[in-house]
């Protein structure tokens, strides 16, 4: 064979071979199979964070209803076996029932003003050291303070979690305890 025809050979003997292919595919799978697990680690902290700052908002929220509407209002949180919930609502404490659907039920002279749920199969959880905190509308105090902590399911003690502490004057400051979440001051 002279030189042009072995040039011609190998020029059509380009490509990958069946064991070449298996290889990248190995190293392909090794690589997506690594990065699935951070995508939903991340993934279930953007909903730990993004509840957060929903509660947030609606700690702000229930305490310029009570001011601008001049009535008391309520924020309550309860837990089931089907998950947690928190309500604002007018009325006592203990006025308004809510689910882990995000469906609230209030007696005859209460009302539900905005109810959320989280299902005990979902990613977050809320729980309170203070079951029931009412907003004062003449001053938008709040009796009693408390702390709600949004945490993700799977890891209630030692996973990471957001807290939502209310002080008196009716403001919340986000933080998280140890191991504390990048981005959030320390409890």
């Amino acid at each position: 064979m002279n030189r042009t025809s072995q040039a011609t050979a190998r020029r059509a003997q380009r490509g990958l071979s069946l064991i070449e292919c298996v290889a990248a595919m190995a190293v392909a799978v090794f690589a997506l199979g690594s990065a699935v697990p951070d995508f939903l680690q991340l993934r279930e902290r953007k909903q730990l964070e993004g509840s957060a700052a929903q509660l947030a908002t609606d700690i702000r929220h229930a305490r310029s209803l009570a001011v601008a509407h001049r009535t008391p209002v309520r924020l309550s949180v309860q837990q089931s076996a089907g998950g947690s919930c928190y309500v604002i609502h007018t009325g006592r404490a203990g006025d308004c029932q809510c689910t882990a659907a995000g469906v609230s039920s209030c007696r005859t002279n209460s009302q539900a003003l905005r109810t959320v749920g989280f299902d005990a199969a979902g990613p977050v959880a809320v729980t309170t050291n203070s079951s029931s905190m009412l907003f004062d509308p003449d001053r938008g105090t709040v009796t009693p303070t408390g702390t709600l902590s949004l945490h993700l399911q799977r890891q209630r003690q030692a996973g990471p979690s957001i807290r939502q502490v209310v002080n008196i004057m009716g403001r919340a400051r986000a933080c998280s305890p140890a191991p504390a979440l990048p981005g959030y001051p320390a409890c």
